[in-house]
C-alpha cells in the first residue's frame, strides 16, 4: 500500500528517470535528423542541449517559472498575514520557511516550486488573497507546503522546463522536415523511411511529454489535499477554498499548458465533459471536495 514516505521516494526516482528519458529522447531525435540531413553536428548539438537542459532544469527551473508569472517577492512587512500563516504552518510541518511570492493576477490560484525543501518557494495570486478568509488561505498554504514535504516540487518544476523544450524542439524539427533539405536521392527508400521516423518522433514528443505531465499530476493533488488537511486539522477550510477558486470564471492571464500542473487548481478553469477529464492536469474539484469532506 502506498504511503507518503513511499510517495516521496517515488518522486525522487521519477525525477531521475524523467531526466534520463529526456536525455535519450532528445539524442535519438538528434541522431535521426543528423542522419537525414547528413550532418553529424546536429547529433553533437542534441547531446550538448540535453545536458544543458537537464542541469538547467534542476538548478534554475523554479526561477524560470516564477519569472514567467512575474512573481513578486514579499516579506513580513509587505504581507504580514500571509507571511504569518506560511511561517506558522512551516513550523508545524517541520519545514524550512519557503521563499514567498505574490503573482499580480486577479484569478485565484497558487503553486509551490523549488528543487528541495531547503530551496523552495510558494507563490499565490493577488486574487487568492482577496477572496479567501484566513482558514481557507491556511488550507491552500498547507496544500502547497505538503507538495514541498512530499517532494513533488522538483519533479513538477523540472517537467515545466522539459515539456516546454520538447514542444519547441519538435516544432523546429517538423518545420525543418517540411522546408529543409532531405538528404541525397541515392539514399533511396531507407533514407525516406528514416526521415518519416524522425518526423514521427518529433510529432509524438510533445504528446509523450504531456502524458508524463498528466501522470504525475492527479494523484499528487489528492495526496497534497490529504496532507494539507492533516496539517491544519481543518479539511473544511481547503474544501471551501477549492470551491471558491473553481467558481472563478476567468483563467490566469499567463496560463499555459507547460505550467498548468503546478497550480492548486486548473489555471484554465474547470473543463466540462467526460472526454475533457482525460486531458486535465487536475482531478475534478468536486471529487477533491468530496474526499476532504469524507462524503
Amino acid at each position: 500500500m502506498a504511503t507518503m514516505y513511499s510517495h516521496k521516494d517515488a518522486n525522487v526516482r521519477k525525477t531521475w528517470v524523467l531526466m534520463g528519458v529526456f536525455f535519450v529522447v532528445v539524442i535519438a531525435i538528434g541522431w535521426a535528423f543528423s542522419y537525414i540531413y547528413e550532418s553529424p553536428g546536429i547529433l553533437y548539438i542534441a547531446i550538448i542541449v540535453s545536458l544543458i537542459m537537464n542541469v538547467g532544469s534542476y538548478w534554475f527551473s523554479d526561477k524560470i517559472v516564477l519569472r514567467m508569472y512575474r512573481a513578486i517577492p514579499v516579506t513580513n512587512e509587505s504581507h504580514p498575514d500571509l507571511y504569518n500563516i506560511v511561517e506558522n504552518l512551516s513550523i508545524t510541518a517541520g519545514l524550512p520557511m519557503p521563499r514567498l511570492y505574490v503573482i499580480p493576477d486577479s484569478a485565484p490560484n497558487a503553486f509551490a516550486t523549488g528543487r528541495n525543501k531547503e530551496h523552495s518557494a510558494v507563490a499565490v495570486t493577488e486574487g487568492l488573497l482577496h477572496i479567501l478568509d484566513r482558514t481557507e488561505l491556511e488550507g491552500v498554504i498547507a496544500h502547497e507546503l505538503s507538495h514541498i514535504g512530499n517532494r513533488d516540487i522538483l519533479l513538477s518544476t523540472v517537467v515545466v522546463v522539459l515539456v516546454g523544450f520538447i514542444a519547441l524542439l519538435s516544432d523546429f524539427f517538423m518545420r525543418a522536415s517540411f522546408w529543409g533539405h532531405h538528404g541525397r536521392d541515392d539514399r533511396g527508400r531507407a533514407g525516406a523511411i528514416l526521415m518519416i521516423i524522425g518526423f514521427v518522433l518529433a510529432l509524438l514528443a510533445p504528446i509523450a511529454a504531456t502524458l508524463i505531465q498528466l501522470a504525475i499530476s492527479r494523484k499528487r493533488e489528492f495526496l497534497a489535499d490529504a496532507s494539507g488537511a492533516l496539517l491544519t486539522r481543518y479539511p473544511e477550510g481547503l474544501a471551501r477554498a477549492l470551491e471558491k477558486i473553481s467558481s472563478y470564471g476567468r483563467p490566469l492571464m499567463r496560463a499555459n499548458n507547460a505550467t498548468a500542473h503546478l497550480f492548486i487548481s486548473n489555471p484554465f478553469g474547470q473543463a466540462a465533459g467526460k472526454l475533457s477529464k482525460l486531458f486535465m492536469t487536475h482531478p475534478p474539484v468536486e471529487e477533491r471536495v468530496r474526499a476532504l469532506r469524507g462524503s
